[in-house]
């Protein structure tokens, strides 16, 4: 297929009116904001159909479709009910992934899902250890240190966050008043 054909298809199914295609193909950047848009429509969809990411991954430009395939992820990590549902949603897509060109594109969205995995499995409950702590992305390390309500979790970002900001964002939410008992 060509991209002007991709283009139209997806925003189609993702029922996203008002973008124009030729416009699309030409810029990446109105392409880019196409995708995001086709993104978040994909994922609030009960099927969260990963068929689009083939379609995505043969966007000329593989920096914009690696972009936008990260950016499913995200939404799906961030919408899904747990970690054995973003796992399945994700080992679908990863046969996927290694269409790009780029090993080090298709690394970045491997360990964008590792983190998310951690992230979920963090939201159920898990304590992880320094060592689990340490696999993770300073991304990660960060987005838990923002995010977590757990003093447990926190007073270990505090102790063994990779980055000092990390560190600092950790043990000043752990001291918090929102996450003392009443």
């Amino acid at each position: 297929m060509t991209l002007h054909a991709d283009v139209a298809e997806l925003l189609a199914v993702a029922d996203i009116p008002g973008v124009d295609v030729d416009d699309a193909v030409a810029d990446e950047h109105v392409r880019w904001s196409a995708y995001r848009r086709i993104v978040s429509v994909i994922a609030s969809s009960p099927s969260r159909d990963r068929a689009i990411v083939a379609t995505i991954l043969r966007d000329p430009v593989e920096m914009v479709a690696k972009s936008a395939v990260v950016a499913l992820v995200d939404e799906i990590a961030m919408r899904t009910a747990g970690p054995a549902e973003f796992r399945e949603w994700a080992s679908g897509l990863l046969p996927e992934i290694d269409g790009l060109e780029g090993e080090g594109h298709r690394e970045f969205i491997r360990r964008r899902i590792r983190d998310w995995l951690f992230h979920l499995h963090v939201q159920d409950g898990h304590v992880p250890t320094t060592a689990e702590l340490a696999e993770v992305t300073d991304w990660m390390q960060r987005t838990l240190a923002e995010g977590s309500r757990s003093p447990a979790v926190l007073a270990l970002l505090a102790e063994s966050g990779r980055r000092k900001k990390t560190r600092n964002v950790a043990e000043n939410r752990a001291r918090s008043r929102e996450l003392r008992p009443r």
